[in-house]
């Protein structure tokens, strides 16, 4: 713990890839460790990005955070790769599209894979943005894997969630869901510069007015629209003038230790949520009949509910046991 509350960058990684080991074993002492650590944390301006493949996520986040470390403010970058189906692997490459960022004293850069956890984010995301805290880093990024089915886990960790647009690439409205926006702080157009400097505004001009026929249910803050270039740095600024601005409006009306708690409980359903899932696949019923009902529903011989009826029914009969 004295490793993480120094900074000390091998500790810190140590305990991280603790936090994320799935040994029983581990798990146990991770949750030690969490909650010696949990009344150090809590002080980071946590910020959600998120945005479809293509857009600019890692230069965005490299050039915001050189921005900041510019400023001698120590940032940390959660950066979740999307993990393979198949395998179950994941490149973690980062680091390598972050070469600047990733040598700065200042900054911490942490890849790691999005396993089977909904929404783009890992299974223990909460938990190593709690031991970054803890470590000193007054900024916290969490980088997702792209816009998916589930943006609300990102949100649900968050302070600040921005999500990142193309201009330029027909009916800009098309690619984003009204769900995104309805949780969006900010939206950013990115590639704001050359030639693409005018189809930015008027996609800008676009996400200002769908802002306006949604309306605003959080009154505390509006959400806004902002065009940016991570080649030029045009708008960088801006937008963390905003996020700085929305901190000091949740934290001046109370609304940040509210939103927090919140989300702790939210957090903790969502593992809830994930360990029934493990243990119920790890019962021998379970694991037994799962192929052969896995292989007739692909078949066509079973509805996806018949079988899904047949596994829990798997259940109840060890439950009544």
């Amino acid at each position: 713990m004295r490793g993480v509350l120094a900074g000390d960058r091998r500790v810190l990684a140590k305990t991280i890839t603790l936090v994320e080991s799935s040994l029983p074993e581990h798990r146990k002492v991770a949750g030690r460790v969490i909650e010696m650590l949990l009344p150090h944390s809590g002080n980071s301006m946590r910020v959600g990005i998120t945005g479809v493949p293509g857009v600019g996520k890692s230069v965005f986040i490299e050039t915001l955070g050189t921005f900041l470390t510019g400023r001698g403010i120590p940032v940390a970058v959660l950066a979740v790769d999307p993990s393979s189906k198949k395998s179950g692997g994941s490149v973690l490459g980062d680091k390598t599209r972050m070469e600047k960022l990733s040598a700065d004293p200042l900054a911490y850069i942490r890849p790691s894979p999005s396993g089977t956890t909904l929404g783009g984010i890992a299974s223990k995301t909460m938990e190593t943005i709690l031991v970054c805290e803890a470590a000193g880093f007054e900024v916290v990024m969490v980088e997702t894997v792209g816009v998916g089915q589930s943006e609300t886990a990102v949100a649900s960790m968050v302070d600040f969630f921005l999500v990142l647009v193309l201009a330029g690439a027909g009916d800009e409205l098309q690619g984003i869901k009204k769900g995104i926006l309805e949780l969006a702080d900010a939206i950013a157009v990115t590639k704001a510069d050359g030639d693409n400097i005018e189809n930015a505004m008027r996609a800008k001009q676009t996400y200002e007015m769908a802002f306006h026929m949604l309306g605003t249910p959080d009154s505390i803050w509006a959400p806004r629209v902002f065009t940016c270039s991570s080649f030029t740095g045009h708008g960088i600024e801006d937008i963390w003038d905003a996020i700085v601005e929305h901190r000091e409006m949740l934290t001046r009306c109370g609304e940040l230790d509210a939103r927090r708690r919140k989300q702790a409980g939210q957090w903790m359903w969502r593992l809830v949520e994930e360990g029934l899932r493990e243990r119920f696949l790890s019962l021998p019923e379970i694991k037994e009949a799962l192929p052969e009902i896995s292989r007739r529903v692909e078949r066509g011989e079973l509805t996806p509910t018949a079988g899904a009826h047949h596994l829990l029914f798997c259940l109840d009969s060890r439950l009544k046991v």
